[in-house]
């Protein structure tokens, strides 16, 4: 019995590790489409929109600001940017 345990643990750490993997890049129920966040972040003078994925609990892009290439967080429920930096 122990023998078995030892065998199915390390495989159930693995399996565990791979569904939580796959549901980390999933918007959730009552996020904010990502449409809807492009069209607010346009709203803002945003352009160029590329590389939209939902990530760790926020919705992440790169846009263009007034010549600036920036990578973006956005907040899912609100779609406010939650934090900006300049790509390099």
């Amino acid at each position: 019995m122990r023998t078995r345990f030892i065998v199915l643990a390390p495989m159930m750490l693995v399996l565990a590790a791979v569904i939580s993997s796959v549901h980390a890049g999933q918007p959730g129920a009552d996020w904010m489409k990502s449409d809807q966040v492009i069209e607010k972040l346009t709203a803002l003078g945003y352009t160029n929109f590329s590389k939209v994925e939902a990530d760790d609990g926020h919705w992440e892009l790169e846009a263009d600001l007034k010549g600036v290439r920036y990578d973006l967080s956005v907040d899912p429920k609100s779609g406010e940017v939650i934090k900006s930096e300049p790509d390099n």
